[in-house]
């Protein structure tokens, strides 16, 4: 049976359901590339919350689906912006997702690591201020068994002066930091709020004093995470790294070719696009670890559309898409987020969200993703 789904322009077409899935195996970790996807969280559907309200969690929901990227050989990039970090999730439900989920990873043996930030500052802050909130998290992660991310700061970037702030604070947490950490330069695309990041708006200026810092202390950085949606300026400075320092790509624009790589290097990848992508990509990157490139862009190229459907502008609102796709899928049994953001994207972008990844296969029921889409339809007035 047809459905008909709403376009942009105001209008009804039909589309033709997938029957079958796509077939991808489980397995063990990658040998050619580190890979992580940056988790969702499900929200409790029955909790008396508003938008305003701390984040209510359906844990056994939320650690179900990290099972699954782990069944797939993928690690977990936890409480990260795809978590709704700073958008619905405050560093009280952060600092439980953290603990809940290195305790899960240690007994199923998955690779995982933890964002570590600055949101408890719920104000204007100072750089002492932003220092210790730091390094409160970083404490907590540690303690946790998981590696630390450390994510750019909205406070930070508020309370820094120029390149030295930033120099400082993260020289500060790199010497006392127990094990190496990823180092993560999320731009403005993603959050308005850390325009300027490393001291200057000019990136080539900003990348400098990036380096600078990644320079002064390689030991005890194992990589650094961008997520700038420019892959040149992503190739550039991977080839600027240190000798042991990883580049992961956070560009869910570019990632195939970042991730394939060329004659002097390539990017590991830590994407929040994983998440609705988690069998599909970890299949092409068991082909990547045969040497078959050719095989891999094959597998992967064609789900860059859906990934930059989802990212289109406004950007930080990709996480709605991603789950949207996580219900159409049968990871979870409501359409409901903290902080009420599934209304952050409009019914034709979900209709097309859901044509381009029933399109690849990303549904293990088809049948059940059309029922629940033909809902959705329904609900918003729309008859088929």
């Amino acid at each position: 049976m047809t459905i008909r789904l709403p376009d942009s322009k105001g209008t009804l077409r039909t589309y033709d359901p997938r029957t079958e899935p796509l077939t991808a195996t489980t397995g063990t970790a990658f040998t050619s590339r580190t890979v992580f996807s940056a988790a969702h969280v499900v929200a409790d559907q029955y909790a008396d919350v508003s938008p305003d309200s701390p984040a209510a969690v359906d844990w056994d929901a939320t650690l179900a689906f990290r099972r699954h990227l782990w069944s797939h050989g993928l690690g977990v990039a936890e409480a990260m912006d795809t978590a709704q970090r700073g958008m619905g999730l405050d560093w009280a439900g952060a600092a439980e997702l953290i603990r809940r989920s290195a305790a899960e990873a240690k007994a199923v043996g998955g690779l995982i690591a933890c964002g570590v930030g600055t949101d408890q500052l719920t104000g204007p802050a100072s750089l002492a201020e932003v220092r210790a909130a730091y390094e409160e998290q970083l404490a907590l992660v540690e303690a946790s068994g998981a590696q630390a991310i450390l994510m750019a700061s909205r406070a930070l970037a508020a309370a820094a002066t120029g390149p030295e702030d930033y120099l400082d604070i993260y020289g500060h947490l790199l010497r006392q930091s127990a094990e190496p950490v990823i180092l993560h330069w999320l731009g403005p695309m993603f959050d308005p709020a850390l325009d300027g990041y490393w001291g200057s708006p000019d990136l080539d200026a900003a990348t400098e004093v990036f380096l600078q810092v990644i320079a002064a202390h390689p030991d005890k950085i194992d990589g650094i995470k961008v997520s700038l949606l420019d892959a040149q300026r992503e190739v550039d400075l991977r080839r600027r790294l240190p000798d042991g320092v990883r580049c992961y790509t956070g560009d869910d624009f570019n990632y195939p070719e970042l991730i394939a790589g060329d004659e002097k290097g390539f990017s590991h990848a830590l994407l929040g696009i994983f998440d609705p992508l988690g069998p599909l990509a970890a299949e092409a990157v068991r082909v990547l670890d045969t040497g078959d490139v050719t095989g891999f862009r094959q597998l992967l190229d064609p789900t860059v559309e859906l990934s930059r459907h989802l990212f289109q502008t406004p950007t930080r609102f990709y996480k709605t898409g991603v789950v949207f796709l996580a219900w159409l899928a049968g990871h979870q049994s409501h359409f409901t987020m903290v902080g009420g953001l599934q209304s952050a994207r409009s019914l034709p972008h979900l209709a097309r969200a859901y044509e381009l990844a029933d399109g690849l296969g990303l549904f293990p029921d088809p049948k059940l993703a059309e029922e629940r889409m033909r809902n959705l339809l329904a609900l918003y007035g729309v008859n088929q």
